[in-house]
């Protein structure tokens, strides 16, 4: 299966009312996440399907297809990339890694961070240094920093707390609403596993905290204490 073929069943596939709607629930208006994003309106269990028809697309035509400016043919790249990493060799999986690094400002909706980072950068670094994350994390690029707290939620899912912490404690103080919610969501996944480590992270930090990443992180604690949180009165 070649490159033009994948780009013709995508084409194929396409739905002009779905791609409205998308489009407005990305945000691809002027100035908002997601300015310029064109989606094509292809459901995820479609592009999944389509994507896995085309496995042996190499780095080069992956290369040029994430360059995309159309939403479907960059999350295919994606796709692509985790199914190929879940059944890699080491040289391989580094390979993938590298590559996804390498574009990761092509790796530009929440969406796309969230399908692929865990399995790809998470996946990678499970058994290696972290320190990648937190340069990541200090970005100016607010995708890079989504792909940071979201990659930690392959080590979370081992009981590996700390780099989410470390993570969490950098981006504590961001302006944007979808690392706040990247954030309180994976402390709130940490809670579900060892909620004391939760509250020992959020016991000096949660009135400081942006209302939303709180929110996340607790959305799962008994109501009289979601309460005493948003209070304050913990």
């Amino acid at each position: 299966m070649s490159l033009n073929e994948l780009r013709f069943f995508l084409k194929k596939s396409a739905n002009k009312g779905q791609a409205k709607v998308l489009q407005k629930f990305f945000k691809t208006g002027p100035g908002e996440y997601g300015e310029g994003d064109i989606f094509l309106g292809i459901k995820v269990p479609a592009l999944r399907s389509i994507a896995r028809q085309h496995l042996e697309l190499t780095f080069d035509e992956l290369g040029e297809l994430i360059q995309s400016s159309i939403h479907e043919e960059r999350m295919s790249v994606l796709m692509i990339l985790v199914a190929r990493f879940a059944g890699s060799k080491p040289d391989e999986k580094e390979k993938i890694y590298k590559f996804y690094l390498e574009n990761s400002r092509n790796i530009n909706n929440w969406d796309l961070v969230d399908l692929s980072a865990p399995q790809i950068v998470g996946g990678y670094l499970l058994d290696k240094s972290k320190k990648i994350l937190e340069k990541l994390a200090s970005s100016k690029n607010l995708w890079e920093k989504r792909i940071a707290m979201l990659a930690t939620y392959r080590f979370i899912k081992e009981e590996q707390f700390d780099t989410a912490f470390i993570i969490a404690e950098i981006l504590l103080n961001d302006k944007n609403d979808l690392i706040h919610k990247a954030v309180g969501w994976m402390l709130r996944e940490i809670g579900k596993r060892d909620l004391k480590a939760e509250e020992d992270f959020l016991r000096d930090r949660y009135k400081n905290m942006p209302r939303t990443m709180l929110r996340y992180a607790i959305e799962k604690f008994p109501e009289y204490k979601r309460k005493l949180y948003l209070q304050g009165r913990i």
